[in-house]
């Protein structure tokens, strides 16, 4: 099949998902990836990919979400997303062009949309699905902010044919043809034996709005060296490593540190799960975030933080519970990979056979229609012969 493959730019974890099943789909399948971001600098040098509009958050002087900034630059895409624009025609016009027959996408709305307007069949693939296609799993207090987002979520992308949800925790599924994996583990995270370091492994996905001075103090008066990435800065200083972005550096590290403090993406959860390693979670305003963060907590491998108020006390008090972290990581390890890739398979086979069907159906409405304009033709004609009969014998 023609397969448009849209991934949300905002942030790695989107791309590093999308990048683990996307070798197999293009095995069998012809697929153009539509990305912007962060995810289209990730996956443009490894697969055919166009690129597209993005929205996302802005950040303040505190290194928060700022709702006027955010609502000023998303103003123009989302006007776009909703009544039509630019990017709209962009991907409207490239599905057309391509014939694409269906469509998977990674929480990225410009593709939902044009598979909607287009009547395309689309697969949602992503982690945000689990608040939005699942049954409500929120604690008391961030309840309210969990269903308003799941309906905004439902509002933007609509329900599609196929659910896949990916998550380093467990849900159950409120929509029909829904299914919920495990994390996906990328291939060069399995090559990877883990080993227990004594560094503390610091990633921020916008660092440069989130590696705050009182995050840098807090980090600088540890007993222990810390290994920073996501942030402008290079090299040594003091007790802190700054390194520039490097997918296989960062999972060597990954796998050789004692533990990570980082925000709460799910990608980077399930990864420092499989590899046993304690998780202090500094989670964006974001609800998705502020949820992996409780569930990290509630399961008992890590601890939530305050990025505005991060003390080197939170730290200490998150490293002396590493024992008891440790020890629960073995319960809720997994790889998802091979079972999402499996599920993607058969929901594009399923798919693939109904629009079969109805293409079938439809030509098959088309010769009946052409057989009864015929008919109705000849009787139409006959009866014209006979009246001209008709009128010549009188």
């Amino acid at each position: 099949m023609r397969i448009a493959y849209g991934v949300m730019g905002y942030g790695r974890g989107h791309a590093m998902r999308s990048g683990a099943v996307l070798p197999s789909l293009m095995a069998e399948h012809e697929v153009t990836v539509f990305a912007g971001g962060d995810a289209y600098e990730v996956l443009a040098p490894k697969f055919p990919t166009v690129r597209i509009p993005i929205i996302g958050y802005a950040y303040n002087e505190r290194g928060g979400h700022s709702l006027q900034r955010t609502l000023s630059r998303n103003f123009s895409p989302m006007a776009d997303l909703l009544f039509g624009g630019a990017g709209s025609a962009l991907v409207e016009r490239e599905f057309r062009e391509r014939g694409v027959e269906l469509v998977i996408s990674d929480s990225e709305a410009w593709t939902h949309r044009a598979a909607q307007k287009l009547k395309i069949p689309r697969i949602s693939y992503d982690h945000v699905g689990i608040i939005a296609y699942c049954k409500p799993h929120f604690p008391p207090d961030l309840r309210l902010l969990g269903m308003r987002d799941a309906v905004g979520y439902r509002a933007l992308m609509g329900i599609p044919e196929r659910i896949l949800i990916s998550s380093f925790y467990p849900a159950e599924a409120a929509y029909p043809n829904t299914r919920i994996v495990g994390p996906m583990l990328r291939p060069e995270v399995l090559q990877v034996p883990p080993r227990e370091g004594e560094f503390l492994l610091a990633y921020f996905n916008k660092g440069e709005h989130q590696f705050l001075p009182h995050i840098d103090r807090a980090l600088r008066l540890l007993d222990l060296p810390v290994v920073v990435y996501g942030t402008p800065y290079r090299g040594q200083v003091e007790n802190l490593d700054f390194r520039a972005p490097s997918n296989e550096g960062f999972i060597r590290d990954l796998a050789s540190c004692r533990a990570v403090l980082s925000t709460a993406g799910n990608q980077l959860i399930g990864e420092a799960i499989h590899f046993g390693k304690p998780i202090l979670a500094l989670p964006e305003e974001a609800f998705e975030q502020r949820l992996n963060a409780f569930m990290i907590e509630r399961m008992g491998v890590g601890m939530r933080g305050d990025r505005h108020r991060l003390t080197p006390s939170d730290i200490d008090r998150f490293m002396g519970n590493y024992d008891y972290y440790r020890s629960n990581m073995g319960d809720h390890a997994g790889d998802g990979r091979a079972e999402a890739t499996e599920t993607l398979h058969r929901y594009v086979a399923e798919l693939g056979r109904q629009q079969a069907n109805l293409v079938g159906l439809i030509g098959l409405g088309r010769r009946v229609r052409d057989v009864v304009r015929a008919c109705e033709h000849r009787v139409f004609r006959r009866n014209v012969d006979d009246v001209s009969a008709e009128l010549l014998v009188d």
